[in-house]
């Protein structure tokens, strides 16, 4: 019974750690470029940051009630962190939209040529 306990109690306590944390896997870093026409860019930075050059301008703390105003198709996401990264893809993943890229602010992309 105390190893059911346990078991039920580490992944209560894992669950939102690998939520806000683990890295993102799959989805590139992109500068937003001439080269994105087919992708709606999508801030999801809070509304003090200034926008980039965004189609839409959506926080993270508002994406649950304002979700239905995004339309379906490739996204490429600005974000101000790796934090805020983590839990708009995998928000917006579990929502059924389809993430192309990302461009974390103010962060060069690690890979030269995007």
């Amino acid at each position: 019974m105390n190893i059911y306990f346990f078991l039920i109690a580490a992944l209560i306590l894992v669950l939102p750690i690998y939520k806000r944390y683990f890295p993102i896997i799959g989805v590139p870093c992109r500068k937003n470029g001439p080269e994105m026409t087919n992708t709606l860019v999508l801030d999801i930075r809070e509304y003090k940051e200034h926008p980039t050059r965004s189609d839409l301008h959506i926080p993270y703390a508002y994406l649950k009630r304002y979700k239905e105003e995004i339309p379906n198709g490739l996204l490429h996401l600005v974000v101000q962190d790796r934090l805020e990264l983590n839990l708009g893809v995998r928000y917006l993943a579990s929502k059924g939209y389809r993430i192309a890229s990302y461009q974390v602010n103010n962060c060069p992309c690690k890979r030269k040529g995007r």
